[in-house]
């Protein structure tokens, strides 16, 4: 068998980033505003998720982890994702409540990265979104115990009949186990992409609830 670098060369694969600039005179005062432009231009777009943001965390080595969720709600409080309690991410973020998410565009030739905290949603605000969920997501919810082994995908698969089963006919209760954390963010970074790597970003940071705006070299 050859070796996969006798056959596979990326050193040249590149693309000119030409979609747009971003200018210090078209940003807004909240970066809010920003965030919901391009979410809004995503959506148009009609890329694939366009809510899919990585999410992540570090362990109590200091070893970092990610992984892809979806954005769920967002406003001035901060941004929503749902996930199992028992979940990796759970886990470091109970010892470590930093948190930072990446939102990649690349079709508009954009990205995003947010930082601060977490705090877990109360159980009124899971409760409105567990109910909005199709039928079978609830069942799933309450299926996969998030990041634990199991032996097969028939074993996941049984355990999901069995519990579609279980809940026939009847209404589908929220898992104890499972729930919302909103991430308060207090700095966010804009990436659009340029023309020869002269990329504009724009770095917003919250200081004494105002937020200063600095550009940053690509």
């Amino acid at each position: 068998m050859k070796d996969i670098k006798e056959t596979t060369d990326i050193s040249n694969l590149r693309r000119e980033y030409i979609k747009g600039r971003l200018s210090r005179k078209d940003l807004p005062d909240n970066p809010l505003i920003l965030f919901d432009h391009w979410l809004i231009d995503a959506c148009k777009s009609f890329i694939p998720d366009p809510t899919a943001m990585t999410l992540a965390t570090v362990d109590q080595n200091g070893q970092p982890y990610q992984r892809t969720v979806l954005l769920k709600y967002y406003d001035k409080k901060g941004m929503v994702f749902y996930t199992h309690f028992n979940s990796r991410k759970v886990i470091h973020l109970k010892k470590n409540p930093k948190i930072s998410l990446h939102f990649l565009w690349h079709c508009l030739d954009r990205q995003l990265m947010i930082l601060g905290k977490i705090e877990q949603l109360s159980m009124l605000e899971t409760l409105k979104y567990f109910y909005k969920r199709p039928r079978e997501s609830q069942i799933t919810t309450w299926v996969s115990k998030q990041s634990s082994f199991i032996s097969s995908r028939e074993v996941l698969e049984k355990s999901f009949l069995d519990m579609k089963s279980k809940f026939k006919n009847r209404e589908i209760p929220l898992p104890s186990f499972w729930g919302g954390f909103r991430v308060k963010f207090n700095t966010m970074e804009f990436w659009q992409g340029g023309e020869h790597r002269l990329h504009d970003r724009f770095l917003y940071q919250l200081e004494d609830n105002i937020w200063r705006i600095n550009r940053l070299a690509p």
